[in-house]
This record gives structure tokens, C-alpha cells and sequence, in this order.
């Protein structure tokens, strides 16, 4: 068994955000949030970096992000629009407009050829924290991993002032993820945190709700339920031309059927994201912030 593995979500288009934000420079020296993602990676022990990323900007990942790594083992998956899509599907969507691959889920998928290990998988575009890292680092060297992990975070700490978010509202039972109810217009109004739905009925949330983030942490034998999900995804909704397949949606399908158990692993870190372009100051401002505190050197990777 080779050690553990961390792949990064970087195939998407931030629609609202308004470009590319896994490019756009947040630190001192022009780094991206996704510099310090594998920064902290790699000095919580993972030994190797997947980028699932998209042909069509796989020369500016390479100049912008890769060619200051230098030194970490790493590989690229792709993920198109077509990739692992019957043909007859991918066709028929291409013709009606779909631009936009099937979601995390589907990405995922797109990188399984190049995963042999236990692994974790996070967004490009959101700061986790170091501490979060060294948990899930920790858990993934367990020998004869059989279970999955999250890393949750406090949904208070994870909103936009800017507009609406979407999080996978974690229950957790005995220290496990016991069901995961992904949400897609989470916003804070007048001190109360709501939910609004597809019928307009506003539902509550405590601000100290458990969500997820996208870090989860997988075995690498989790391949083939994840394959049934995502089948029995495309046959319900493949045909919606804005369908997406979400992994908290997935996470909450292995655990209700028996598939898969997620240990719910705790971190004192703070998250912060790139939502909307207005959210760039702050993350700025922690940027700075961490690094003036010596968390981070500077320039990141010298």
C-alpha cells in the first residue's frame, strides 16, 4: 500500500464567482487557496496530489499553480463533459446545451484509475486549515482503513454576507455521519439562518450545524458503490440539463445502504471560501494574517 492520497476538485467553472478563483492570487506572493491546501497536505504526510481539472485550461493550471510546486509528486485527471458518459446521454445533453460536466461525484469517478490508496478529497477553491490536514492525514495512515471520514465545519463560520450558499447538513450520531441533507440556498437573514426551498418554505438551522465542505476521506475500494450511485444518478436526472451529482448527496446514499460508515473526525481550524468576488478581501485579510503569524512561510514553497 502506498501512502495516503489527496485529490482536489478543480474542474469547475465558479459561475457566480465570476472566473476562474481556483487561479486567482490570494496570498503575498500569488498564491492561490490551493497552494495552501497542499502545503498542508503534504506536511500532514500525504505523499501525493490528484488535480481533476479540464483540458481547456490544463496549460494556465500548469503555469499559474503547478510551476511553483516544486518538488511534490503529483497527476491530473480530466473531467469533460463526455468523460464516462454513455454516448447516447453525453450527445443528447451536448444538444440541448449542457456545458457543465455531472458534479463532484462524476469528477471523482474521472480520477479513480490514478487512486490506489486511501485518500481524501477536497475543493481547489476553500481554505481548510491546518489542523484539519494533520487529523485527516492521521486517519488515512490507519492500516486496513475500511471506513470513511469528514471533516465537518461550523455552518455559522462557512456563509456569505454576499448571497446564498449551498451545504450538506451533517447529523452525526456517536461520533459517526449518521445522514447528510445537501442544501442549496442556505442564507443568514435578520440573525436567523435559513434555508430557503425549491417550493419557498424557509427552514431553520442553528448556526452551530455540522456541514460538510467537500474534505471526506475514502478507502480506495470505495470505487465501485460510488460507480452504482452515480448509474443510478443518470438514469433518474442525467436527462435535467443543470443535474449535478453531489458527494454529500452520495456520502448520505453508502451510508444509508450499508456501504460505508464515515467517522466524524474533529479539527480546530477555520474554514473560508470564494463564493462570490466579494468574499476575495477576506480571504485575503486571513491570508495575510496566517502568514505574519508564522502558520505559513513566505513565499509559501520558498
Amino acid at each position: 500500500m502506498t501512502g495516503s492520497i489527496l485529490v482536489v476538485l478543480a474542474a469547475g467553472m465558479g459561475s457566480r464567482y465570476g472566473g476562474l478563483k481556483q487561479m486567482d492570487s490570494i496570498g503575498p506572493h500569488g498564491e492561490v487557496l490551493l497552494d495552501f491546501s497542499v502545503f498542508d497536505a503534504l506536511r500532514a504526510g500525504f505523499e501525493k496530489v490528484i488535480f481533476i481539472i479540464r483540458h481547456d485550461f490544463e496549460a494556465d493550471f500548469e503555469k499559474v499553480i503547478l510551476s511553483r510546486m516544486k518538488g511534490i509528486k503529483y497527476d491530473i485527471a480530466y473531467q469533460e463533459l463526455s468523460s464516462l458518459i454513455p454516448p447516447d446521454l453525453a450527445a443528447e445533453s451536448k444538444r440541448d446545451g449542457r456545458t457543465k460536466p455531472w458534479g463532484t461525484v462524476h469528477a471523482l469517478l474521472c480520477a479513480e484509475s490514478k487512486i490506489d490508496a486511501p485518500f481524501a478529497i477536497i475543493n481547489a477553491d476553500d481554505f481548510y486549515g491546518r489542523e484539519a490536514f494533520e487529523v485527516m492525514g492521521d486517519y488515512l495512515k490507519t492500516c486496513e482503513i475500511t471506513e470513511g471520514s469528514i471533516v465537518p465545519y461550523m455552518l455559522e463560520k462557512t456563509l456569505s454576507p454576499k448571497g446564498t450558499v449551498t451545504r450538506g447538513v451533517c447529523e452525526v450520531s456517536n461520533g459517526y455521519l449518521t445522514a447528510v441533507d445537501e442544501l442549496m440556498a442556505i442564507a443568514k437573514t435578520d440573525g436567523v439562518i435559513y434555508n430557503t426551498g425549491e417550493n419557498g418554505l424557509k427552514r431553520a438551522l442553528a448556526s452551530d450545524t455540522p456541514v460538510s465542505m467537500n474534505f471526506w476521506g475514502f478507502p480506495a475500494a470505495i470505487f465501485p458503490a460510488l460507480k452504482r450511485y452515480f448509474e443510478e444518478f443518470l438514469r433518474e436526472a442525467g436527462k435535467e440539463l443543470k443535474s449535478e451529482c453531489y458527494l454529500p448527496r452520495a456520502a448520505d446514499w453508502l451510508i444509508k445502504n450499508d456501504f460505508l460508515r464515515f467517522r466524524v473526525l474533529k479539527a480546530d481550524s477555520e474554514w473560508f471560501g470564494i463564493t462570490y468576488k466579494e468574499d476575495r478581501e477576506m480571504a485575503v485579510n486571513h491570508i495575510k494574517g496566517l502568514t505574519e503569524k508564522g502558520v505559513y512561510p513566505s513565499p509559501l514553497w520558498g
